[in-house]
């Protein structure tokens, strides 16, 4: 029998992540919001809001329902790791993968170096690929059934302002941008389904091909290595029973569906708002929207759409409802976007040492 030996990367691909990298994004979103501030801003706005004796309290569900969200990927992570991870690494991996996430654009995400992020844990890299993929499954699947669901009980005039049984509105970039994303996710499930349950080998072929473009080419041997094991573990999962999926799916639910409650909370710190279940449907399509975003964790585009999307279930005079909706924009961010650099800051540095030594970040 070959024996087939495993190869560890030497380096440090993080090497090229520079915490630099985290000011990009704040000035980014910093920007769109100062801009649409000074577009819109009207000072009548502060004798129209204010304070309620409930608004620490829905702010405090807000904090809840992200830590909710984290939990729920932690609880899903040591599902598919079996165990191998203890809960402290698990919570490590998420918060570093969600920091990634963040500085990156967010059609790429942090799920390849994720990857790194669990092998360094003590998994092995063609395993922790087959983990990643695994969830990155998980997380589309659950867009790619609670979008048409949605549509079906919120009915698409409401979320888009188009008609779906007559000649649909591309002119609306909203229901575009939605589109182009879900067709997106579609295509990526599909093509991952296929590698992962039916044709690994062809997952491969197709990992090689991505690791030959120039930025990626120098770990082209360790692909080829992790499709190998990808092949292995593909094997493993087909046999997993119905439980496993289930239970990894409902904690992907819950963890969704806890981010989307965030808004809700928000703004029941400052209004009375009706129309709860429309305002989580928008959200679900914001997010898939924001999957064509070029810019580092959506950051502008994420603070635009909001404003665009979700202002009109603001009840304010229509004269300020520009600087209302701009202003509750920033503290979604300040809740959902931003804790996510900051620990990422400060918990990169001391992960990359322990695991490569002193290298600079």
């Amino acid at each position: 029998m070959r024996r087939r030996v495993k190869q560890e990367p030497t380096e440090n691909p993080l090497s090229k992540i520079k915490l630099s990298r985290v000011i990009l994004p704040i000035v980014i979103g910093l920007g769109v919001v100062g801009y649409m501030f000074y577009k819109e801003f009207d000072p009548n706005v502060f004798t129209y809001v204010s304070l309620a004796k409930w608004s620490f309290l829905w702010f405090v569900v807000a904090l809840v329902l992200m830590a909710f969200r984290d939990v729920g990927y932690i609880v899903r992570l040591l599902i598919l790791t079996e165990g191998q991870l203890s809960l402290r690494q698990a919570f490590r991996v998420v918060m570093l993968w969600e920091f990634t996430s963040a500085i990156t654009p967010s059609a790429i995400g942090g799920t390849s170096v994720a990857i790194l992020y669990i092998n360094k844990e003590g998994i092995g890299v063609g395993r922790s690929s087959a983990i990643v993929m695994a969830t990155s499954l998980l997380d589309e699947l659950y867009f790619l059934l609670m979008f048409p669901l949605l549509l079906v009980l919120v009915k698409a005039e409401v979320l888009f302002g188009v008609n779906l049984t007559n000649e649909i509105n591309f002119a609306n970039e909203l229901f575009t941008f939605a589109l182009i994303g879900y067709l997106l996710k579609l295509l990526y499930v599909i093509i991952l389904s296929y590698g992962l349950f039916f044709n690994p080998r062809g997952l491969k072929w197709l990992m090689l091909m991505i690791f030959k473009l120039p930025i990626l080419r120098r770990w082209k041997h360790g692909a080829n290595d992790a499709g190998t094991e990808i092949i292995e573990n593909s094997k493993e999962f087909k046999t997993k029973p119905f439980g496993f999926w289930f239970k990894s799916f409902l904690a992907t639910a819950f963890s969704w569906t806890s981010r989307y409650w965030v808004v809700n909370a928000l703004l029941l710190a400052f209004f009375v708002v009706s129309d709860h279940g429309v305002i989580f449907a928008r959200q679900l399509v914001m997010w898939i929207m924001m999957l064509v975003s070029p810019t580092p964790g959506g950051s502008g585009f994420a603070e635009y759409v909001f404003t665009r999307f979700l202002g009109e279930f603001i009840p304010v005079e229509p004269a300020i409802l520009g600087t209302v909706a701009v202003a509750m924009a920033f503290i979604w961010r300040l809740a959902t976007y931003y804790p996510y650099l900051v620990i990422g800051a400060i918990m990169l540095p001391r992960w990359i040492k322990s695991k490569f030594g002193s290298e600079k970040v």
